[in-house]
Parts: structure tokens; C-alpha cells; sequence
């Protein structure tokens, strides 16, 4: 069967989301997800959707925006555990499940795949890769979920492999290896599934490696195209001497021209530009949308002289041959490990002329909100900044140098949520001060390359924050301090509702008009995994992953915790 041109699919989405942004309750009747075998159409309309979560960010938009409000501001206080569900893996738990009918995926560090009963917690099938002799990860064994397509899933591994599992029973249908685990490629992050490809990008920026997306065919597992994120030419950028905020980044472009004409330009093979997060797909354009990690390695620059493209950038390509579009890059030359992870996400505002279009929003490590116009990558505005800026782009030496942001962000890839009817998208911060301190190190073939170290300032204070910005004018609505920095990830309701969580084990919701905390539950370990919401039998349910977080140590466990209004059946 042809496939719909894609301004129907875009129509249809459209209109699927009006009709439901007028709903107010979940319907407990067959409502696209029903089914176990996942359609492209259920896919187009999962944004609509409120009795399914079919993809790690709720839609192709990225909008991680449920559109029910059984559970609201005024309800949210008699929310109780419905069901906890303890995973074999004791380890950092970053995992956004998907939830197909009355199933619930879900996956763990070090690749396991759970298949559990979405309204009673009770385990179908589990799944444990049989991963290979070589793995080489940054920042945690991690798996952040699965991708659903017709009746199979995808999983991305740590020994760098694609994985399509049979979705009643967990059993492998085939994999394939995407790329080199010995040159230090991983796999962390969740695929997405469109039109019959399986897009995936990489870990790695850590290792030299030179970073990609790529396509594989969703039946067999061939590859469809690849789109490197470092181009062999051109890479060396336009030689900016500013931020997109007008800030000086304090580069010495005469002494990085000579060293390109010293030692050549060859080092794209090596160059990093990680894809850590799903890519936001256009229904309507055809064009896919992602950001891209830092340059390799992370803090000593005279290896790469130039803007490293498209290395900290926002870039679009073509979902049907992989070809690039445009790009906007964030943070050239970057010697801070300051990198884009935070996934993008779609949708429209205001341009600096008052005329409404398409934008695409990343919240950065840098501690700022941007927003791009899709038509041609340009930036439109970016926030005001969410974190402290002390001595921001001053350049790392071997004695060391504090400076803020520190390599944590910022928005780390915690994905951020929006509230269409509010113009407002919602971030988790972190503020930790830290020390540069750089030094020559050669390519060291597969293992960890940062080219120097940051480290946080003894004694100084660290916390988080949660903050809503407005992007039709880069005013920050809100903000809510917390005790710890933040990562991990909210939700955003149409229950007039944000969950998020936190390392300290709390997680929380918030009014998400005005910040206000209305509800917390104390799931001891750190909760630093994005909420999902859904709907069984007319209930509406709450889920969240509380295992902590490798990256900044918090408190490890292996428990899936569900939510519902008590009372509920």
C-alpha cells in the first residue's frame, strides 16, 4: 500500500489534535492504540492520543505533551501508587517506557527489555541482550527505550548493535551492527520509527569517533543512508567569533588558520558530533531534525581548528535520503564540553516581524532556550538564561579556569515538554560550578578522549531548577529552584500538570501555569527519567523509572513506579 502524501498525514494530525485538546477525560473505548500492532497512521496521531504513549516523546513533534486530564490541579493531590514493577538491573535508570494497548516496554541499563501489563505492573516477557566482548559508553550504561512498529520493536544497543524484537514475546527477529564499538561507538539512545525506516544516531563523541544518523530498512534490517554530522569539507565553519547570544567565545582564529594550514583538515574522521537523542520528524516537510554532541576531543581544540561542523548544532535533513538541509550551530569551536543533547521539538511562534511559523525549540547545555525557524535553520530568538553565566567562553588552561555553565549544562539531554496553549516549554537545570583544566592528548583509538578535565569547584553550591519559558519572547514565565541539579525530564498535561523528578528521590507535580508544587511522592532512588502518562480501562496512569542517574551519581535502584487517582479501579 502507497504510503499518504505527507500534507494528509500532516492535516490529519492537526485535526486529530484539535478534537482531542477539547477533550477532557480518557476514553476507556478502542482509540487508535487498541491495537497491539502499531500502524504509521497510529504513529501520525499519537499526539492525540491519550491511551497510548508510542513514542519516547509522545509524537513526531516531540512535544512530550499528554492531551487527557482525568488527573488534574484539583485531583493531583489523591494521587496513590497503583503498581511498582522491580527490574533485575540495579543501575542508573534513564528509560522512557512506550505503552501499545494494555502493554507497557520498558528498558534497563545494559540492554534488558521488559514487557509488562500496563495496568497491573505484572512482567510478559524480558528480554537480555547478549551483548558482545567490546562496549565502550560515556556517562553510564544507559538504554533510554525502545521504538514500536508494527508488531515488533527496536532497541539500540551498548556494543553498538540495532535489535528488532518480536512485541509478543521478546524474541530476536534480526540485528544488525550499526557501527565499530572498539573505535568507541554506542548505543544509548531510543530509535524512531517512520515510514518504514528505523532512524538511529551515536554515542562517541567522547572517543573520537565521527558521528552519524542513520536509516535501516524496519523489515530487514539494511542500511538505508547515512548522514555523517561532520562533513569531510566545510567543516571548519565560517570562523565565528560570536555565540548566537552576541557573546565573545574569546577563539583565536588567526592561530587556529595557521594550524589548519600546518597540519591539514583531515581530522573529520575523528572530529566526535554525537547524536545522543530522537530526532524530531515533520510530518508535513519530510524533514528530520536533531542536535548534535560536542567535537572530539571535548577540551583540547588545537586537533580541530574552525567551527567543527555540524558538531553543537541543530541540523535538518531529508527523511527519505538522509541529504542535508540547513543548520544553526550553537556553540562553535566548543573547548567546554557544552554540547546539544536536549532532544528538538516542533512547533510554531512568532518571528521577530510578528508572523506566526514554524520554529523548532532545544534547550542547551548552555543554559538557554533557542528557537530556530524551520524554513531555514535561522534563529529567531533564544531565552533569557536559566542558569548563572559567570565567566562564560573563558578559555580552559593547563592551571585550570572556573567558568559557568560547567560541562553539565545547563539543559543536559534531559528532554523539555510545551504547553502549546500556553506558548510555554518547561526545563530541568543544572548549576555546577566547575574547573577547565586542558592538556595535549593524541587519539587514543577507541578509549575515552577529553583532551584535558573539568572538575566541580570543592565547596562551591550546586542546585537545579525548573523553569518555563515563554518562546514567543524568551521570558522566563517561572522558575523553581531544587535542592539538586536537575536530569532526566518532564511532562507536560493537559490536567494543567508537569511531573518531574529529581536525584533526591522526589518526584513531584507542579501547576504548570504558575510553578506551584501540588503533589510529591519519595521513590527512594533518584528519579532522572522522563514521566509518561496513558490510559487502561478509563484510568489514567502516571509512570515513572526511579533507579538514579550514573552521570552525576545519584541514588541507583531498579523500580518502575505507576500512579492513579485513588479510589480508581
Amino acid at each position: 500500500m502507497r504510503p499518504l502524501p505527507r500534507a494528509l498525514i500532516a492535516a490529519l494530525a492537526l485535526a486529530a489534535a484539535t478534537t482531542v485538546a477539547a477533550a477532557g477525560e480518557t476514553d476507556s473505548s478502542a482509540h487508535y492504540a487498541d491495537l497491539h500492532n502499531v500502524t504509521q497512521d497510529m504513529l501520525d496521531r499519537a499526539g492525540s492520543n491519550a491511551n497510548a504513549f508510542l513514542h519516547t516523546n509522545a509524537n513526531y513533534r516531540q512535544t512530550r505533551f499528554y492531551p487527557a486530564r482525568q488527573i488534574d490541579r484539583r485531583n493531583v493531590h489523591e494521587l496513590v501508587p497503583a503498581w511498582r514493577f522491580e527490574t533485575a538491573v540495579d543501575e542508573s535508570f534513564e528509560t522512557t517506557p512506550l505503552v501499545v494497548g494494555d502493554t507497557l516496554y520498558l528498558t534497563t541499563a545494559f540492554d534488558h527489555v521488559y514487557a509488562i501489563d500496563a495496568a497491573s505492573g505484572k512482567e510478559k516477557w524480558h528480554y537480555k541482550h547478549d551483548m558482545g566482548l567490546i562496549t565502550t559508553y560515556c556517562c553510564g550504561p544507559n538504554n533510554r527505550g525502545v521504538a514500536a512498529w508494527h508488531d515488533r520493536l527496536f532497541l539500540g544497543t551498548l556494543d553498538a548493535k540495532l535489535v528488532a524484537l518480536d512485541a509478543a514475546s521478546g524474541k530476536v527477529l534480526w540485528q544488525t551492527q550499526i557501527a565499530d564499538p572498539e573505535l568507541g561507538y554506542s548505543e544509548t539512545m531510543a530509535p524512531t520509527v517512520v515510514d518504514g525506516k528505523v532512524l538511529i544516531g551515536t554515542n562517541g563523541g567522547e572517543y573520537g569517533v565521527r558521528g552519524f544518523v542513520k536509516a535501516f530498512d524496519a523489515d530487514s534490517g539494511k542500511l538505508l543512508w547515512t548522514f555523517h554530522t561532520v562533513p569531510e569539507k566545510g567543516h571548519t565553519g565560517v570562523w565565528a567569533t560570536h555565540d548566537p547570544t552576541g557573546r565573545e567565545l574569546g577563539r583565536d582564529i588567526a592561530a587556529e588558520k595557521a594550524l589548519l594550514k600546518k597540519n591539514g583538515g583531515d581530522f573529520y574522521k575523528t572530529l566526535g558530533g554525537g547524536v545522543w537523542q530522537n530526532p524530531a520528524v515533520d510530518r508535513e516537510t519530510g524533514l528530520v531534525w536533531f542536535v548534535v554532541g560536542n567535537p572530539s576531543p571535548d577540551l583540547y581544540g588545537d586537533y580541530r581548528p574552525g567551527d567543527n561542523l555540524y558538531t553543537n548544532s541543530l541540523v535538518a535533513i531529508d527523511l527519505d535520503s538522509g541529504k542535508y538541509q540547513c543548520h544553526f550551530q550553537f556553540v562553535p569551536h566548543d573547548v567546554w564540553d557544552l554540547d546539544s543533547t536536549s532532544p528538538p521539538i516542533i512547533t510554531h511562534t512568532v518571528n521577530g516581524d510578528g508572523k506566526t511559523v514554524k520554529a523548532i525549540l532545544h534547550g542547551s547545555k548552555t543554559g538557554y532556550v533557542y528557537v530556530n525557524d524551520a524554513s531555514d535553520c535561522s534563529l529567531i530568538r533564544h531565552s533569557e538564561p536559566m542558569v548563572a553565566q559567570d565567566g562564560r567562553w573563558t578559555q580552559p588552561t593547563s592551571d585550570g579556569v572556573r567558568m559557568l555553565p560547567g560541562a553539565n549544562g545547563g539543559v543536559e539531554w534531559s528532554p523539555m515538554a510545551v504547553d502549546e496553549s500556553r506558548h510555554l516549554v518547561y526545563a530541568v537545570n543544572l548549576h555546577q560550578p566547575m574547573t577547565y583544566r586542558v592538556n595535549k592528548q593524541d587519539y587514543p583509538h577507541g578509549r575515552l578522549w577529553l583532551g584535558g578535565a573539568f572538575k566541580l569547584v570543592p565547596g562551591a553550591e550546586q542546585w537545579g531548577n525548573i523553569t518555563a519559558v515563554d518562546y514567543a519572547t524568551g521570558k522566563i514565565a517561572w522558575k523553581v529552584k531544587t535542592e539538586q541539579p536537575m536530569i532526566g525530564g518532564v511532562l507536560a498535561t493537559a490536567g494543567d500538570l508537569l511531573f518531574t523528578g529529581e536525584g533526591n528521590g522526589w518526584f513531584r507535580a507542579y501547576d504548570s501555569a504558575t510553578g506551584e508544587r501540588l503533589w510529591q511522592y519519595q521513590a527512594k532512588a533518584g528519579v532522572n527519567a522522563p514521566p509518561v502518562s496513558y490510559n487502561v480501562g478509563g484510568t489514567q496512569y502516571v509512570v515513572v523509572a526511579a533507579g538514579g542517574n550514573t552521570q552525576l551519581d545519584y541514588p541507583r535502584g531498579k523500580t518502575l513506579l505507576a500512579f492513579k487517582l485513588g479510589g480508581r479501579d
